[in-house]
């Protein structure tokens, strides 16, 4: 059985909101993408938990299936990833929805509980890439990590 960590890339949506048409979103000619990754600061990880958290290659992946075009707009224009403060869970699914509800790629991660945090807890949620200005709308409020 997969480790619940490697769960959320393996079966995208089968838990949590269903994503919106990832296929949607295609930016403009040389409009700015990114892809933000919102860390639960309550659980105080240290920073090599919080870089050990996948979701950024979740959204990868699932977007090479299902808008590769829009992936590698993203690559040419600078691959820009921004780490923001987050809450809490209840947040990061309101968030996640939010993203869902704009057509953009989100997914969270929810911890295997091999080291510091307790199995089942959702850590990480990673939205994009996306052009900036839809990103924005989803954590344009939110603080830099």
């Amino acid at each position: 059985m997969a480790p619940a960590s490697q769960k959320a890339e393996e079966d995208d949506d089968d838990e949590g909101i269903a994503d919106g048409d990832l296929a949607a979103i295609a930016p403009g000619y040389g409009e700015s993408c990114k892809m933000v990754l919102v860390v639960r600061t309550d659980l105080k990880m240290t920073a090599g938990k919080i870089s050990a958290q996948h979701a950024t290659l979740a959204c990868y992946k699932a977007l090479m299936k299902k808008n590769a075009k829009l992936v590698r707009h993203w690559e040419r224009t600078g691959q820009a990833k921004i780490a923001l403060k987050g809450t809490s869970e209840e947040q990061l699914l309101e968030l996640e929805a939010i993203a869902k509800s704009l057509n953009l790629c989100a997914r969270s991660i929810v911890d295997a509980g091999r080291t510091q945090i307790e199995a089942g807890t959702r850590t990480v949620l990673a939205i994009g890439p996306a052009p900036v200005r839809l990103v924005n709308q989803v954590t344009g409020s939110l603080r830099l990590l």
